[in-house]
């Protein structure tokens, strides 16, 4: 049964119709009363005259924005609470709208408007949305300070829900009424597409708010927010026990080689890439030093520093709270975390005591604390997704295999949970997955990593026609995420659990050589 999206929620009926009927003009949605909002600021920019806020726009994406056409930007504020201000835009083409709303995540502690709404890592095509005639949205979930930076949190518990799941469900309804008065109709489908914490957001939304989007692309989902940063802190504690153990950035080339070398042929074909890292059992002591140290090999203290960021944390009685890295994941990602980072995810989001420090934290016991105080608000893990699949929303996630940020293992233990919970054929009628050999977090790596507009087009026709998605193609760019400089390589990405293998002849670097199979 096809999801119904194009009437907005029914408390804003009573608004919407004192509106005149048919649409609107752009500057008199500034007039539009909804609940708990106010809208700031509505004009039309013209065609190639945006320019975002702030610190000027670098070249490359100067030149992106002088590409954009004429449209409604509008500006609002929520307050749900006496404590959120969740600010938020939508972006309403003036002409040429084709029917659809796409809702956009942020990365990392959000905190800004996503300009240009997409994820900074790629494999989001942000502005693509606006010039294929999507009406758009961004949030800053409901707080000022980005990256790493959580003091915002800090007495603050209605922000730390504006910034779990609040600030992006209210800003899904507050955007299709904005529609719903400009155009004089609601969306007729409406999507999210989000990568890490934007993963999280789609997840978030597809478990507790299941009507809000009809389709959700997730990447790389920051799943379990207080597990990953138990793995930050506990990780972190036992690279700075010794100063041995620091892995010094001139040895990666050395270790990344080894791994290959053991591993890169376990599909059947020598390509550069890990295909499943799963299989791979390398053993970092193979690179251990037997004369004297150099950038080719490792000393004991650095081999043991790896096998526990590959063996991940756990508790003193063996449960494993977060997966480690799997081999071909950049594991220099664990030696170059900042003390902001180790500290302000814990003193003001989680554990609300500035004078908190990592060095205290007690994986039995801190761990408990953490999942009981902001589990519930943060952490995206409830595998029952009855109500979304019941609506008939439809859900991709997609993940890479390198990915040292977000482990590869959780996004798996996730979707496997989904599975069980649902069963296998429920499961697979509303949601996939899709591994990504050799990319790293949302994007970069050495494997095909670009494949943003072909995913969204797979999910929309999953939606609008029922053709449920099966190869999408990702492209490997001579320079990542520039089409210009030529197409390195082209590779399928298989719903799991298939996998894409090469049928024998013809160049391995074109995706039409190879078939997805059960592994």
């Amino acid at each position: 049964m096809a999801k119904l999206t194009t009437s907005v929620s029914l408390s804003l009926y009573p608004i919407l119709l004192c509106l005149p009927l048919g649409a609107a003009t752009c500057e008199s949605l500034a007039l539009l009363k909804l609940p708990n909002t106010s809208i700031t600021a509505a004009q039309v920019v013209a065609a190639g005259k945006f320019l975002p806020p702030g610190e000027a726009p670098s070249p490359a994406d100067l030149a992106i924005y002088k590409t954009l056409p004429t449209f409604c930007r509008v500006q609002g504020t929520i307050r749900p609470t006496t404590d959120s201000n969740i600010e938020f835009e939508v972006w309403l083409p003036v002409a040429g709208w084709n029917g659809k709303y796409m809702g956009t995540g942020n990365y990392d502690s959000a905190g800004y408007i996503n300009y240009p709404f997409e994820s900074p890592l790629g494999n989001s095509p942000g502005l693509a949305y606006l010039l294929a005639g999507y009406a758009t949205s961004s949030t800053d979930t409901g707080h000022k300070l980005s990256g790493p930076d959580s003091q915002w949190a800090m007495g603050h518990p209605e922000k730390i829900v504006d910034w779990g799941y609040r600030g992006i469900h209210q800003t899904a309804e507050k955007s299709k009424a904005i529609i719903h008065a400009f155009y004089g109709g609601g969306p007729k489908h409406s999507y999210f597409s989000g990568c890490s914490n934007g993963g999280r957001q789609g997840l978030m939304e597809a478990q507790r708010f299941p009507s809000d989007y009809d389709g959700i692309i997730a990447g790389a989902p920051a799943i379990s927010i207080t597990h990953l940063v138990a793995a930050l802190w506990m990780n972190a504690r036992a690279i700075e026990a010794d100063p041995a153990n620091k892995i010094p950035p001139a040895k990666v080339p050395a270790v990344q080689s080894a791994m290959l070398a053991a591993c890169d042929t376990l599909d059947g074909l020598k390509d550069g890439l890990i295909d499943d890292p799963r299989e791979c059992h390398f053993d970092p002591a193979a690179l251990l030093c037997r004369e004297a140290e150099s950038d080719a090999c490792l000393t004991q203290p650095q081999v043991e520093i790896l096998r526990k960021i590959y063996a991940g944390i756990r508790t003193s009685k063996g449960e494993l709270i977060y997966p480690g890295n799997l081999p071909g994941a950049d594991f220099q990602f664990w030696f170059g975390l900042p003390k902001v980072v180790l500290k302000n995810r814990g003193a003001y989001l989680i554990f609300q005591n500035q004078d908190w420090d990592y060095h205290s934290f007690n994986v039995d016991r801190d761990v408990k604390i953490a999942d009981e105080t902001v589990g519930e608000k943060v952490n995206a893990r409830d595998p029952n997704l009855t109500a979304f699949k019941n609506l008939g929303g439809k859900l991709i996630v997609f993940q890479g295999w390198s990915d040292a940020n977000a482990a590869p293992a959780n996004t798996l233990d996730y979707y496997e949970k989904v599975v069980a919970n649902m069963g296998q054929m429920d499961a697979g009628r509303f949601s996939r997955l899709y591994m990504v050999p050799g990319m790293e977090h949302c994007g970069g790596g050495p494997g095909p990593n670009s494949f943003g507009a072909p995913m969204t087009a797979a999910l929309e026709r999953w939606v609008e026609q029922g053709a449920a998605p099966d190869r999408i193609i990702a492209t490997k760019y001579k320079s990542d995420f520039n089409s210009s400089s030529g197409i390195a390589r082209t590779r399928p990405l298989c719903p799991y659990p298939q996998v894409a293998r090469y049928r024998g002849s013809g160049s391995i670097d074109d995706a039409a050589n190879f078939v997805c199979r059960a592994p």
